[in-house]
């Protein structure tokens, strides 16, 4: 899937993240009904001041406290890349909802094997169900966010423009059931818990193996030939937070660099080793 990037923000630079600062307050359709108030007194989840992500080309990272809505992160944490296969998540959603709430055995087969094995041409057939671009407006307005949009020089799903701060709001948009609903969360959460193959990386890799099984996820990655970088995208989503990292850097270093970047980000952030970890 290719696109051009001149609508993705910020040119290529070394990013070394070692400060954070807050962003702006999530709408309340973006947080869980259930939650507290973001007043509420709560102990941090992790220490944000940790991430020093070192990365040749573009970087930027953002968590949501699901207990408070508060959202942390880089700098650049509002500054755009691209989706990949991340998206997919939104499209199932899509589809779920407003395209066909009552899908049979085949299509929910088809619609897993696009979470769960991160199939191209399943998503590319869901995308023009959903309307093409229109899926992608939806996603921006239903889920608030404010960086985001459709990629109008490239009809397709993968060139889907976002920053890490919404990423977040996605993930809590899907893990709230304000994406899918009632009927289908649950279903699309259990696909996310289950991704595995070559899309089975980033931040739950920094948890024990008994707690990967809490945290769902979606991810994004590819070498663009235009630009002869890699592009990846991260999206977790845990019991207590959600968190994204995005990555645009010199193909020479493969896609297991950016694999580990986004597993350190977690790592980092919240002091976790392959053993022993708060839980998520």
């Amino acid at each position: 899937m290719l696109c051009t990037l001149g609508l993705l923000g910020g040119a290529a630079l070394l990013a070394l993240h070692d400060s954070v600062r807050p962003a702006d307050p999530p709408s309340a359709a973006a947080m869980d009904s259930t939650s507290p108030s973001p007043a509420a007194s709560f102990a941090p989840l992790a220490d944000p001041s940790r991430v020093r992500v070192s990365v040749p080309g573009f970087f930027s990272w953002a968590m949501l406290d699901r207990r408070t809505g508060a959202i942390v992160g880089s700098r650049n944490l509002t500054a755009t890349s691209d989706t990949m296969s991340m998206v997919k998540v939104w499209l199932a959603s899509d589809y779920l909802t407003h395209t066909n709430p009552r899908p049979d055995q085949a299509m929910l087969a088809d619609l897993r094997r696009m979470i769960v094995d991160s199939d191209n041409d399943v998503a590319t057939r869901v995308f023009g169900l959903n309307g093409g671009i229109s899926t992608i407006e939806r996603m921006v307005s239903v889920c608030h966010l404010t960086e985001s949009a459709p990629n109008y020089k490239e009809n397709r799903w993968s060139p889907t423009i976002v920053s890490a701060r919404d990423v977040v709001r996605l993930g809590q948009c899907i893990a709230t059931g304000v994406a899918a609903g009632p009927q289908w969360t649950p279903w699309l959460l259990t696909q996310m818990r289950q991704v595995r193959g070559e899309g089975d990386f980033g931040p739950r890799l920094a948890f024990p193996a008994a707690q990967r099984t809490q945290i769902a996820i979606k991810n994004g990655w590819f070498l663009r030939p235009e630009d002869r970088q890699w592009h990846m995208a991260c999206l977790a989503v845990a019991p207590r937070w959600v968190m994204s990292v995005l990555l645009r850097y010199p193909q020479n270093l493969g896609v297991g660099y950016g694999e580990k970047a986004c597993r350190q980000v977690a790592t980092q952030l919240f002091g976790t080793t392959a053993s022993a970890s708060p839980a998520p």
